[in-house]
């Protein structure tokens, strides 16, 4: 199968910040309680289900990958940059990071009790993206947990140049309803939906809000799934 343009320059573009990126981010979790808030709430759920595996998918330099191991989870990182990757595992010598795309996760059915994509979402073109939830779908474990960080809106933004390097990144906002749409197709149950204002006064301000969703993949008991109704 030929590789899809955006994953080529997503993964060209991070390859060419990964040291930049990795050194003016590393710190960005401790300047979010609501952020650090919302992952321990997804940690919990996880825990309280029976745990298992769980997958940071784009998980960049391994910054929230290593905060969730922190918060008592199984957890590995994937991404498709190799660099990005190589920082991860400098910085978390501990984790398992491997290189891979969401749009083929390569998991086996079922594997996972929970599934995290922090910020990676926004690279996938819309119509894209129920590919994207359909893996997630795949993988997750009957009961398994699901949260999602993005920029709430409906611009795209396109950036050429960060840190002094040229690069090629496309930043989709998407509006939460439409993406719990897409989730509640791709057979997932919402469980909660979070909107953060704008914050321009902290150490990494914002222009737009932030988006987060936490959604479960229904169990099956009796050959009914959990929400299904008569």
């Amino acid at each position: 199968m030929t590789e899809a343009d955006f994953l080529k320059t997503t993964r060209a573009s991070y390859d060419a910040i990964a040291d930049e990126y990795a050194a003016r981010f590393q710190d960005e979790l401790a300047a979010k309680p609501v952020e650090r808030a919302l992952l321990a709430c997804f940690a919990e759920s996880v825990l309280a289900d029976g745990g298992g595996p769980v997958a940071d998918v784009g998980c960049g330099t391994g910054r929230v990958t290593g905060h969730l191991r922190h918060l008592g989870l199984d957890a590995f990182g994937v991404d498709l940059s190799p660099r990005m990757l190589a920082e991860a595992r400098r910085r978390h010598p501990e984790l398992r990071f491997d290189e891979g795309s969401m749009l083929a996760l390569d998991l086996p059915d079922g594997e996972l009790g929970g599934l995290l994509a922090w910020y990676s979402t926004i690279h996938v073109p819309d119509e894209q993206l129920p590919l994207a939830f359909a893996e997630f779908f795949r993988v997750l474990a009957p009961g398994g947990h699901l949260l999602l960080g993005f920029q709430a809106g409906d611009s795209v933004l396109r950036m050429e140049e960060v840190f002094g390097r040229d690069i090629q990144l496309v930043f989709r906002r998407r509006q939460p309803e439409r993406v719990a749409e897409l989730l509640t197709a791709a057979g997932l149950t919402m469980r909660a939906r979070t909107v953060r204002e704008i914050d321009t006064e902290s150490a990494f301000p914002e222009k737009t809000p932030q988006a987060f969703l936490m959604a479960r993949k229904p169990v099956v008991s009796g050959g009914r799934q959990d929400g299904d109704t008569e």
